[in-house]
């Protein structure tokens, strides 16, 4: 991926699992809104995402999120140091922490600042091609809020 600019914002996700596609789905419609940053979609973890953020200033990253906490379609804001050594999404991945440190050890030019954006959802182990009527109720919302904390207010399309 060639680097434009200092930002880049990417969607992560599985197209062919139900509410895990949300961060695909808002980038989708950050694309067409955002001009200063860079945009990518993924379905990737540990090293394969830090090799995406080579080379850019801030990152923001937009996922599904589990945590039982939260109301289906919230949009919780966290920062890689609210992850605990050792955690990874998938068993065969290594954590986001451990993936930076041996990012920064080997040389790699990763951001000085990173946000993540989870949105709570409740099912993404479910086959589909779109999002449960929940959540895709609320991606133009969340898309906002992410446009506006992130590029200040937006005007209204």
């Amino acid at each position: 991926m060639t680097v434009k600019n200092d930002t880049l914002i990417i969607g992560l996700g599985n197209e062919i699992l139900t509410d895990d596609r949300v961060g695909i789905e808002l980038v989708r419609i950050l694309k067409a809104k955002v001009r200063n940053a860079d945009i990518a979609e993924a379905a990737v973890g540990g090293l394969e995402l830090i090799q995406l953020m080579n080379g850019y200033r801030k990152v923001v990253i937009i996922d599904a999120i589990i945590t039982g906490r939260h109301k289906i379609g919230s949009l919780i804001t966290l920062t890689p140091e609210d992850f605990p050594h050792g955690s990874a999404m998938v068993r065969h991945q290594i954590g986001m922490n451990e993936a930076l440190e041996l990012g920064r050890r080997t040389g790699m030019d990763l951001p000085s600042e990173i946000i993540i954006y989870g949105v709570e959802v409740q099912e993404i182990m479910t086959f589909g091609e779109s999002c449960t009527p929940e959540i895709a109720r609320r991606i133009p919302a969340l898309a906002r809020r992410i446009l506006n904390d992130q590029f200040g207010p937006q005007r209204q399309e």
